[in-house]
C-alpha cells in the first residue's frame, strides 16, 4: 500500500463530511482505527496563518481556501490550477512535511503554477498557514488525514 492510499470508507466518509466551516479545535474525535484525536490548534499560529494565507495564498487558492473549482483538470497551458486547501481537495493526503515543501518549492515543473516561497517566508509563517487551514478542515477530515498520518508512520 502505497503513501496515498486510502480506503474507500475513510475516504467516504471524509467526503460526506467536507463543508467550510471551522471546527471546534478542541474536539476530540475518533477514527475509524479507534484511538482518539485531540484537536489541539495553536490559536497564535491560527490567527498568523490567516494572515500570511490572506497576504500571500488568497489570490490563488482562494479566500477561504475553496480553491479553484476545476482543480482536477488541467488549464489551457497544461497546468493544475490551485487545489482547495479547506478540507474538500487533496491537502489532506499529505503530511505537513510534504505540505511544507510543496509551499517552499512550488509545484514541480509542468505540474501547476504554484511558486516556491522559500526565502520570502519564514518557517513559522509556513507552519501558521498549514495551521490555519488545517484548523478549518471538518472533523471527518481531519480524522482521516490524523489516520492516514499513523498509517504511514506505522503506528496503527
Amino acid at each position: 500500500m502505497n503513501n496515498y492510499t486510502v480506503t474507500p470508507m475513510i475516504l467516504a466518509l471524509a467526503l460526506t463530511a467536507c463543508d467550510s466551516s471551522p471546527q471546534d479545535p478542541a474536539s476530540a474525535l475518533e477514527t475509524l482505527s479507534g484511538p482518539a484525536v485531540e484537536r489541539s490548534h495553536d490559536p497564535e499560529l491560527v490567527v498568523l496563518g490567516e494572515s500570511v494565507y490572506r497576504e500571500h495564498c488568497a489570490q490563488c487558492h482562494g479566500d477561504r481556501g475553496q480553491g479553484d473549482p476545476n482543480w482536477r483538470q488541467r488549464d489551457a497551458e497544461g497546468m493544475f490550477p490551485p487545489p482547495p486547501l479547506n478540507g474538500t481537495g487533496h491537502a489532506w493526503h499529505h503530511s505537513k512535511q510534504w505540505l511544507k515543501q510543496m509551499i517552499l518549492n512550488g509545484s514541480a515543473p509542468g505540474k501547476g503554477k504554484m511558486p516556491g516561497w522559500r526565502g520570502q517566508l519564514s518557517d513559522r509563517e509556513i507552519d501558521a498557514v498549514i495551521e490555519w487551514f488545517q484548523s478549518r478542515w471538518p472533523n471527518p477530515v481531519y480524522a482521516a488525514w490524523y489516520q492516514n498520518q499513523q498509517r504511514n508512520r506505522g503506528l496503527r
